[in-house]
């Protein structure tokens, strides 16, 4: 592919082609050749829109309230990212989360679901790359709803500006849900179904632990909402600007932002030593150390110390 093909793409997409943008999104989720191309020519142009992640455990209504979130927003071009848990068996994925979020869009609103293929912390190693061409593309603001998977993940801290964590009565007892990392990631929570008898006990569980863990700057609001009935999410949306608010004057935001990219390209580079290793084990190298270790001649620990040697310098070079 040609540098002008892509600007033509990237004109295209901002135009508001969605079929050129879901291409070029196509391109990063496959990580194909034209995957390193794309992002970095959605470099140029990214870091207008703002990023926000809905995080929570499955059943909690983190579809639901990122369809009315993406509605009420007002904003010409919203966009939603849905990360889907994969197989770990077939690496299929149901992508069902379009489906909860159809009737609760408007006809502006881009949805993309992508897969977890198995990445560790369930986010899609694509996702960053997609939020970029997302972004360079016109569409703000990006809403990441990722996987829950039986605790709320922290990952989805490193790929927001703004993050949400939805829990619903009966969500768990303090301590867990304190291992679970909720306090270090919340910006906002959301406390859904309130139409429940419950649900301000939930509230007040998590203002004692706002009480005991909180600290800098900003205290994350509590928040209820009925999203199957739209109840309380302008509220939401009202706390998620005000969040923006402090962002840009407290000069989080570029904090965070320089976290998130120093983030994303260690984890490149830990995804490329990985790729590295595997083809080292099914290489000479690699063969010859295992079969030393079946031998008794070589511990594991000395066979990985001797083709770690042989990826990495004892002395990297330097700028």
């Amino acid at each position: 592919m040609s540098a002008p093909s892509l600007d033509e793409l990237f004109e295209s997409a901002r135009a508001g082609n969605r079929r050129v943008l879901g291409r070029l999104l196509t391109m990063v989720e496959r990580q194909d050749d034209n995957a390193v191309m794309v992002s970095e020519r959605a470099h140029r142009d990214a870091g207008q829109a703002r990023v926000i992640g809905v995080t929570g455990a499955p059943g909690s209504g983190k579809s639901t309230i990122t369809g009315r979130l993406a509605a009420v927003s007002g904003a010409a071009r919203p966009a939603i990212l849905a990360i889907d848990p994969s197989s770990p068996l077939t690496g299929g994925a149901i992508l069902g989360d379009r489906i909860r979020m159809d009737n609760n869009v408007s006809s502006s609103t881009f949805i993309r679901s992508m897969a977890t293929r198995g990445h560790s912390g369930g986010l899609a190693v694509a996702v960053p790359d997609a939020v970029r061409v997302l972004d360079a593309a016109g569409c703000d603001p990006i809403i990441v709803e990722t996987v829950g998977v039986g605790q709320v993940e922290v990952t989805v801290a490193a790929a927001s500006d703004t993050t949400v964590v939805v829990v619903t009565p009966g969500w768990g007892d303090a301590v867990q849900a304190n291992k679970a990392g909720l306090l270090e990631v919340a910006d906002i929570f959301v406390v859904n179904k309130a139409d429940r008898p419950d649900a301000r006990g939930a509230r007040r569980d998590l203002e004692l632990m706002l009480d005991l863990g909180h600290r800098g700057d900003w205290r994350a609001p509590i928040v209820l909402t009925t999203a199957t009935e739209g109840e309380g999410i302008g509220d939401l949306w009202s706390e998620i600007e005000h969040h923006t608010s402090y962002l840009h004057h407290s000069g989080e935001l570029i904090r965070r932002r320089c976290r998130r990219r120093r983030s994303e390209v260690a984890d490149r580079v830990e995804l490329g030593l990985r790729d590295r290793a595997l083809r080292i084990m099914e290489a000479q190298p690699g063969e010859s150390a295992l079969g030393r270790v079946e031998r008794h001649e070589l511990s594991p620990a000395a066979a990985a110390e001797q083709l770690l040697a042989s990826l990495i310098p004892d002395n990297p070079p330097e700028e």
